[in-house]
């Protein structure tokens, strides 16, 4: 169930809202004895989060809630692009409320980001760090985040090949998050929705323990949005959950009055 979500006010979408299927699911896992992860599911705003406070630094949890906290103020917005700036405007806010606790407990504070914008028919992903956003369409699963991290660098300069990769001492040091610099860091990828979409929004807790091809294969057999999500974590557990693991999903099932997808094939 959504963890906030912004309250009402500010110019309402100048557009019917998406038909939504939501889920979310997280826990401390097997290892740690504090959950850092937090997320965001707003459907009102059109707005899904994930961020992960950076382990082995202070205050990781008061981070990823700065950022969690910043984009559930967001209003509904007159269009995709006013979304993706008042997005923007939110992990700016949250970056510099981040970096005054870093100041004033001496440390380095941060968390990664894996964020969902929704203006059918657009979609907009965002990100920094390691925690991802995955996309099934179509019986296929693509990772559409690229992780900021030592590792991945290493593997897009061909240094490493994936299996040194999954053995590299570095392989958990990520190379951006939200409030360790004075400007965030974001990446960004963008396109057009279709009916039947799942996006996945996870931490890294989840992606230590369980492939691409399961996360597909467990998202195409459940019912609805929050069975894909327990499920992932239930296999994140059994495996034994050596991090905090949560996970989003969120399927596109169409504008108001359209078919459902499976009622639109032939």
């Amino acid at each position: 169930m959504p963890e906030a979500a912004p309250q009402g006010g500010g110019e309402m979408p100048r557009r019917a809202a998406a038909r939504l299927d939501l889920g979310a699911a997280s826990h401390v896992g097997r290892v740690r004895s504090l959950n850092e992860d937090r997320f965001l599911v707003a459907p009102e705003s059109g707005l899904f989060a994930v961020a992960d406070g950076m382990g082995g630094h202070a205050a990781g949890d008061v981070a990823s809630s700065a950022v969690v906290q910043a984009l559930a103020t967001i209003a509904p917005a007159a269009s995709a692009s006013d979304l993706l700036a008042r997005m923007k405007a939110g992990i700016a806010s949250a970056n510099a409320e981040i970096q005054k606790v870093a100041q004033a407990r001496g440390t380095v504070v941060g968390t990664t980001l894996a964020a969902l914008l929704i203006f059918a028919p657009h979609f907009a992903c965002l990100w920094s760090g390691d925690s991802r956003i995955y996309r099934v369409r179509a019986g296929r699963i693509a990772q559409l985040s690229h992780d900021h991290t030592e590792v991945q660098s290493l593997l897009d300069r061909g240094v490493l090949t994936p299996e040194e990769a999954s053995l590299w001492p570095g392989r958990n040091a990520i190379t951006r998050a939200i409030g360790v610099q004075e400007r965030p860091e974001l990446e960004l990828d963008h396109g057009l929705l279709e009916p039947g979409d799942v996006f996945i929004l996870c931490s890294d807790g989840l992606t230590q323990h369980v492939a691409d091809r399961e996360i597909l294969g467990l998202c195409v057999e459940a019912a609805d949005a929050q069975g894909a999500c327990d499920a992932l974590v239930a296999l994140t557990l059994a495996r034994g959950a050596s991090d905090n693991v949560t996970v989003v999903a969120v399927r596109y099932l169409g504008a108001p009055g359209a078919m459902p997808p499976e009622a639109s094939v032939p």
